[in-house]
């Protein structure tokens, strides 16, 4: 059986450059069938038929001239984002693989007023996930974390070099052995909900990163709302969350 990259075939199929189909795969977009392609390097029988899976569009859920809020599609990192949208600045970020609300300042005095609303925690930040594990009561978690920011980040429970980090979790639903969850987190750790969550022995589904074992196609996360000085924003849950299959 013939092999080669799976760049290449991909490349080959979609009639694109070798370059464009690394970034493809390594963006978490190409499947076969319904296993996501890790490596783009990997070698794989040419007669291999892959998916490509783009993003859903963002959509813009409020604008005014201090703020815009979107619904930030899975599989887009926050600074395209704010990158496409001329004269905006992130006021904070979500994961690449993570949906839902995610806000920009559109001026210098109201980024300033915002950021400091962020530093103090007075900004309210709701969360929905799917998790493995059957989750029957409400969690809270203290446990403090530190993350290590060479290369990709990670971030681990330390309880001498971590900062304070706080997530509350309530069970809304459960199919099996995956629990749908509501979160709330008061504080902005890098991966927070994700390393607290695998901390308790619940990891979020996709996330192989903590140690899930279930495939997805992403990590089952979601901005649901957030609220902030006089604003509050929801973000519609997309399929993949409404509904585990």
């Amino acid at each position: 059986m013939a092999t080669d990259k799976a760049y290449k075939i991909l490349a080959q199929q979609q009639g694109i450059s070798n370059n464009k189909a690394k970034e493809l795969i390594d963006r978490g977009l190409v499947f076969v069938d319904d296993r996501k392609v890790k490596i783009a390097r990997a070698e794989i029988s040419t007669e291999t038929k892959f998916r490509i899976e783009y993003p859903e569009d963002i959509e813009i859920l409020y604008e005014d001239e201090d703020i815009i809020a979107v619904n930030k599609p899975a599989q887009v990192d926050s600074y395209e984002i704010q990158d496409a949208i001329a004269g905006a600045e992130l006021l904070h970020r979500l994961d690449r693989d993570t949906s839902g609300v995610l806000l920009l300042g559109r001026n210098e005095a109201f980024i300033k007023r915002a950021i400091g609303e962020f530093k103090n925690r007075r900004v309210e930040k709701h969360y929905v996930a799917w998790v493995d594990g059957v989750v029957y009561e409400k969690m809270e978690i203290d446990e403090p974390i530190f993350t290590i920011k060479k290369g990709k980040a990670f971030s681990v429970i330390d309880p001498v070099r971590g900062k304070k980090a706080h997530t509350v979790v309530t069970p809304e639903e459960i199919q099996g052995k995956k629990s749908k969850v509501h979160i709330e987190i008061s504080t902005g750790r890098t991966h927070q909900i994700r390393v607290h969550l695998a901390h308790a022995g619940h990891p979020v589904i996709g996330d192989e990163q903590y140690g899930s074992q279930t495939q997805a196609k992403r990590i089952l996360l979601h901005s649901a709302k957030m609220k902030i000085l006089d604003y509050e924003f929801n973000a519609k849950e997309p399929k993949d969350i409404a509904r585990y299959k």
